[in-house]
């Protein structure tokens, strides 16, 4: 379950952007996934789109970007990028 509470965050924060851009959809979210992060690009898209759902970014395209620097300090993280509002 640690991807759902990933997700959770995510989208919390994707949400958010798009309530303070009063979008009502999103175009593209861009992610980068750290080299420790323990999810695939392909097993993070199947939870996006689960999680994405329903919100302002269900039809958002989903750039993911895997990175692969061991060393990098977010190594471990999922970052979010940048956010694309439709308009």
């Amino acid at each position: 379950m640690h991807e759902q509470s990933l997700m959770v965050d995510l989208m919390r924060k994707i949400n958010a952007i798009g309530k303070e851009q009063k979008a009502q959809n999103i175009s593209r979210v861009k992610v980068k996934l750290g080299a420790l992060s323990h999810i695939s690009a392909d097993h993070f898209r199947e939870h996006f789109v689960i999680a994405a759902k329903g919100s302002c970014a269900e039809q958002a395209q989903l750039d993911i970007d895997v990175l692969t620097d061991l060393n990098d300090p977010n190594a471990q993280e999922i970052i979010l990028d940048s956010v694309e509002i439709e308009e």
